[in-house]
């Protein structure tokens, strides 16, 4: 498998689940075939980029107004040009 060859380097890290995740994790694991480690890899890389991923509402927010001295041109001028 390919998704096992990009993880052949993963660092080997200890975690503690609680019996309910460790449970409902195994029976996942049964299901679709897959080991304990390759469901948590995949939980943690779709952490990751949700994480990554920017609230552009807050950035808009937090960078509003930070300009207040800016000289925008009138919509006028942006017409004749």
């Amino acid at each position: 498998m390919l998704y096992n060859a990009l993880y052949m380097a993963a660092l080997r890290t200890q975690i503690y689940l609680t019996e309910r995740q460790r449970a409902e994790l195994d029976a996942i694991g049964r299901r679709e075939g897959k080991p304990l480690a390759e469901l948590i890899r995949l939980a943690v890389d779709e952490y990751l980029e949700h994480e990554a991923t920017p609230d552009l509402s807050s950035a808009l927010k937090a960078t509003f107004g930070a300009l207040p001295d800016l000289d925008v041109p009138s919509r006028d001028e942006w017409d004749r040009v």
